[in-house]
Parts: structure tokens; sequence; C-alpha cells
């Protein structure tokens, strides 16, 4: 089987799979008239409900190993027959190496301003977890194609960012070519009460709580409404391309394919090990007595004699189906590396990647991922500006910090093993000098803000001129 035709199984089994508005965006003209009119809402909830959540179900599922396909259909017809279930984790194995790779190494957020906003800007960063709260962006753009973060204030009066689930979670964009964010939408089911929903509306500059009962029956009855000071819609949507699709959203229909073959390999096995005896020839032998041959692995076979005195022939042998033990393993092995490589994700296992590469090579067998992640991360960076001028917003009106968001440097890090003292060294040899703050930044991944570790140095040591011979031999003074 070509790799055309497995693309082309793939495309056939993809068909139909999820609803065509399953991964459309909201669009409305504006938060105004949609206040007017509330029903429009409800039309927008019940579409997410059952035309989105199903596709945000299904790749969450993917991701978790419980793959639809191998899980769901009665494979095998007859009863007596085994029949095998794996179900293999390619799709975690596709994210996370995704994650990894773009913020194994955390974001880098510098502000080049007073002092007093990077102060604040730090302090905003650690009291949120940033690190990890970026990373789980990164997990969810992966799984779902989309992610969203909400901000808030909370008790002592803080700034605060946190995920906002994607199964209940959508923005509404205005009907401009600009695409702007009008309102955002979060509603939540009632645990004590599972026909009643609660839903929370997010305008430029107000919270609006309504209530629907009957298992959402589109009728929206207001609870409350309060004003927020973020002077945007507070809550943000993160795109990992375009189209908002999933990094294994479109191998969905090879991983069923991988899962079938593998769950077929096991079924052979186990119908080899229960193949049907063959006994050929005139035999005696009694029932009882061959049930107990069995259970000892025993066979013992007593000829019928024919009349001139001799024995008949006879013989004993399984049926079963013959196994193209090589062709299979080829097979599966091809579906397996064109699940990666559609997806762009290398194959760590191949021996051809192992080894003692130089990071040049390595660049080259992830140049396909990289790709995607210049794509990612002008995505990913354009919302990050977005959170900190909703932020920036607030802070100015309590006098908090005068934030400017352009002065905000924000840079990833690929994760990938690098040769950096080899680079330092060569650049050093052709006459190229780096600052302290610079160096930092480049070997110390742990250090946030370089500028600030170069202020505690000196505090340590106020004869140190803060610089690094990186070409002086180790141990000489």
């Amino acid at each position: 089987m070509t790799e055309q035709t497995l693309l082309q199984n793939w495309n056939n089994m993809n068909k139909n799979r999820f609803h065509s508005d399953a991964n459309k965006e909201f669009r409305y003209p504006s938060a105004d008239l949609l206040l007017k009119h509330v029903g429009d809402l409800s039309d927008m909830i019940l579409q997410h409900m059952t035309k989105q959540v199903p596709r945000l179900e299904t790749l969450e599922r993917y991701y978790l190993g419980q793959n639809d396909t191998i899980m769901s259909a009665h494979r095998r017809k007859e009863d007596h027959l085994a029949d095998n279930r794996a179900a293999h984790a390619v799709a975690e194995y596709i994210s996370q190496f995704v994650q990894g790779y773009m913020i194994g190494v955390p974001l880098k957020t510098v502000y080049e301003g007073e002092e007093r906003e990077k102060e604040f800007l730090k302090n905003t960063n650690r009291n949120n977890d940033a690190d990890e709260h970026n990373s789980d962006l990164i997990l969810d753009l992966s799984i779902y194609g989309r992610a969203y973060e909400i901000l808030y204030r909370n008790k002592e009066d803080e700034n605060r960012f946190a995920i906002s689930d994607v199964m209940n979670t959508f923005v509404i964009y205005d009907d401009t070519v600009e695409r702007q964010p009008i309102a955002a939408v979060r509603y939540t089911k009632n645990f004590s009460d599972e026909r009643v929903y609660t839903v929370y509306l997010y305008t430029d500059n107000k919270v609006i709580t309504y209530q629907s009962e009957d298992k959402f029956s589109g009728e929206l009855m207001m609870i409350k409404e309060e004003d927020h000071y973020f002077d945007g819609v507070p809550i943000i949507e993160y795109k990992n391309n375009k189209f908002r699709t999933g990094d294994f959203e479109k191998v969905l229909s090879g991983i069923d394919l991988y899962d079938a073959a593998q769950s077929d390999t096991a079924n052979y096995m186990q119908d080899l090990n229960d193949a049907m005896l063959k006994i050929t020839g005139d035999v005696e032998i009694d029932v009882e007595k061959a049930k107990d041959m069995k259970q000892h692995n025993i066979l013992l076979l007593k000829p019928s004699y024919s009349a001139e005195g001799s024995a008949n022939a006879v013989d004993a042998n399984y049926i079963y189906k013959q196994y193209d033990v090589a062709g299979t393993e080829q097979y599966k092995t091809r579906i397996f590396n064109d699940i990666l490589m559609v997806a762009s994700v290398p194959n760590l296992l191949d021996n051809n990647f192992s080894g003692n590469q130089s990071g040049e090579a390595l660049k080259m067998k992830l140049f396909g991922l990289s790709q995607k992640r210049a794509i990612k991360e002008r995505l990913f960076k354009k919302s990050l500006r977005d959170r900190y001028r909703l932020i920036a917003n607030i802070a100015r009106l309590n006098k908090e910090a005068d934030l400017d968001v352009n002065s905000i440097i924000i840079t990833f890090t690929e994760n990938l093993p690098r040769a950096i003292t080899e680079e330092l060294k060569t650049f050093a040899s052709l006459g190229g000098k780096l600052s302290q703050e610079t160096l930092i930044s480049l070997l110390v991944s742990g250090v946030e803000n370089p500028a600030e570790e170069i202020k505690k140095i000196e505090a340590e040591d106020p004869r140190s001129d803060g610089t690094y011979d990186f070409m002086k031999p180790e141990g000489e003074e």
C-alpha cells in the first residue's frame, strides 16, 4: 500500500467525523446589539454545545488514549475469535513533544523601562505562576487548537489570570475585517440540578450573569450585572493556527489505522494459540480421552488397520491463517511514520534520529516543526500582549504601574540540546564580544531577569566587574 493510498484512506475515514460548524468562530455586529437580542446568545451557546463540544471531547479522548474507533467498533463477527482493542497514545506523544519543544524552556518577559514597572510585571508573573500557566495554554492549543485565558481581580485585589475550559468557553468577534473581540461567554452546569445552567457574558466593561433552566431551553434570565475595569474583554483566545486545528487532529484516522493494525496482530497471535486441530486418517479416539490429552498437551493417535494388517496413515496439524510477518510489520511502521510526518514530529525511536549528531543535523530533522513553531509563536505573542494590555489598563487605573506593552520583550527559546559553549568560543575567536546580561540570558535558562541577576552579583562582590571570560581555559585563575 503506497503512502498516497494511506493518505486517501485517512481522508475517507475523516469524512463527517465532525460537524461542518465544529470549529467555526462566532461573529456578531456589536455587544450592545447582542444584549438587546439575548436569544441570539442562546443560539450561540446551543451551537457550541451541540456542534463544537463533540469535536473538543473527541480530541481530548484521543489525547487520553481513549481512541474512539478502536474502542467502540465491534471488529470481529465470530464470537469465538479474539477481539483485542489496543489504543495507542500517539496523540499524547505528539502534543507533549510540541509542548516540550516550544516551552520546555520557560518564556522570558523582560520590560525595557522604569524599575517600578519591571517589578510590577515580574511580581504579576510570579503571583500567577506564569511559567506553568503558559505551558498549560500551549498544551490546550496542541490538543484542541484553541485555548482560553480569563483575567480577574481576586479577593486581595490582585491581578490574576487562569485557564478557562474550552468545553464551556468561547469568544464572539465583530463582523468587520478587523475581527475584534466584542464579548466572551463562559457557561457552567449546576451540580445540584443539571437542568440549570449559569451563563457569564463578558463585555469590555461588564460581567453579566444569566440563568437558563430545563436543560438549556434557550431562555436566558438575567441574574446580575457587575462592572469590571480591564477596558477590554477579559477572556482572551489563543489560537494554534489560522484554522484552530490541533496538532494531531489531521492524523486521527491514521491513529485509527495504527490501532487496527496492532490489534489485528494481537488477534492473530491469540487466534493462533486457539487454532483448529485437524486430524486426518481413520482414527479410533474417545472424546473424553481427547479432552484429557489436550489438557496435558499430549496427542496419542491410534490408527486402524486394513484387512491386510497394515496401519492406515494418520496425521494431525493446526489450521490457521498464514501471517506475512515482514509485510505486516512494514505496513505498521509506514503508518506510524506517516502519522508523525503529517504532524511534523520526529520519531525519537528511529535509529537515524539517535546517536551523536550535531545541533544543525537535529535542526534539519525538526525543520517541519520549526515552521509550525514560528506560526504558533506569533499567534501566542499576540494573545500575550492582549493579556498584558488588559493588566496594564487596570494597573494604570489603580495607579499600580504605568506599563507600556510595547516595551515588553517576549522571547521563546526552543528546547533543543545546543552546543552553546562551542558557538560562543567560535564567536569570541572571531573577535566578537557579548555583555554579561546577554551571556546570562543565553546560558542560564532559570534566570528570568538577567539585569536583576547582575545587580545581585555586584551586591555580593563589589569588586566584580560583571564580566566573564568564556575563552579562559578551565581552572585558570
